[in-house]
């Protein structure tokens, strides 16, 4: 593994300055700086809406401002950041988004990924309303990592180990949500079987390709797994996580921020989701001690 980093640090943050939204600003601020968490969300709440819902392209991916299930998840990601013991305004927006997810669920408890509103207003091409499901098992999970006591949870806990059990999609996303779910859910013992059941939608690189995606599009293994000790890294070995952050730090582009590799469909989102990817590999390489 690299003993020194390549990355220009600096030149990250002016490109989260220039490029990235106040939301994403404020995040690095935290995680780099230790700034005060209640500005992240002081930027997070304007995402809201008065159902208690997220959209207004909290998700870059969906540009209307009606609440969406893929907004709640986002919002949800940035609530887990935080944790609960950042303000005690985490656990109620947590709360209330569990309360929104479960007002928009199906009746076998998933939620579906793009609700029928989202129809008429600027969007990427995979985001047509459907009731595809995939998205419940990273709500869950960011819901356990918060720690969250809520009836929606116990309903869309027990949907995802259904699909666990079963057959299942093994579409790149949708893996990659599985594992998210399994990384925070707290059955150790089921959790490691489920893991390996995954084993096998997975290349020998440790990448899965994405159906329909852009040519040769993949999920690599920091996406799919990002937290050292997490029990998906049993999927992964050391020498190719180690790979893999050597790969994320050449990433780096010259404007000091890096690059998503999936469709850039319009320039908003390209803005938005270039601040996200940089802030997730900034993450990512912190989290193995790489800056």
């Amino acid at each position: 593994m690299s003993t020194s980093t390549s990355i220009d640090l600096e030149a990250a943050r002016r490109f989260v300055y220039d490029d990235a939204r106040l939301l994403e600003r404020h995040r690095l601020a935290v995680r780099l700086d230790g700034a005060p968490p209640a500005r992240v969300l002081d930027a997070l709440r304007p995402y809201r809406n008065d159902d208690g819902g997220w959209g207004h392209a909290l998700e870059p991916d969906l540009r209307g401002p009606d609440s969406q299930v893929s907004g709640a998840l986002s919002a949800l990601e940035v609530l887990a950041e935080l944790g609960t013991a950042a303000d005690p305004e985490v656990t109620t927006l947590a709360r209330e988004t569990a309360d929104w997810l479960g007002g928009v669920a199906l009746p076998d408890g998933r939620v579906p990924h793009v609700l029928p509103t989202a129809a008429g207003y600027p969007a990427a091409p995979w985001m047509a309303p459907n009731d595809d499901g995939f998205l419940t098992y990273a709500i869950a999970g960011h819901l356990w990592e918060l720690g969250l006591d809520h009836p929606w949870l116990d309903a869309a806990t027990a949907w995802c180990w259904k699909q666990l059990d079963g057959e299942h999609s093994v579409d790149g996303y949708t893996v990659m949500f599985a594992i998210h779910f399994l990384d925070a859910v707290p059955e150790p013992g089921r959790v490691a079987t489920a893991v390996e059941r995954l084993r096998p939608a997975l290349r020998e690189d440790g990448t899965i390709s994405v159906s329909g995606g852009e040519d040769d599009e993949k999920l690599r293994p920091l996406l799919l797994s990002p937290r050292p000790g997490a029990p998906s890294r049993a999927l992964f070995p050391e020498r190719l996580i180690a790979d893999e952050l050597d790969r994320l730090e050449r990433e780096q582009l010259d404007d000091g921020g890096w690059d998503f590799d999936y469709l850039h469909w319009s320039p908003g989102q390209t803005v938005d989701a270039r601040g996200l990817a940089t802030l997730g590999a900034l993450k990512a390489l912190r989290a193995h001690g790489r800056i």
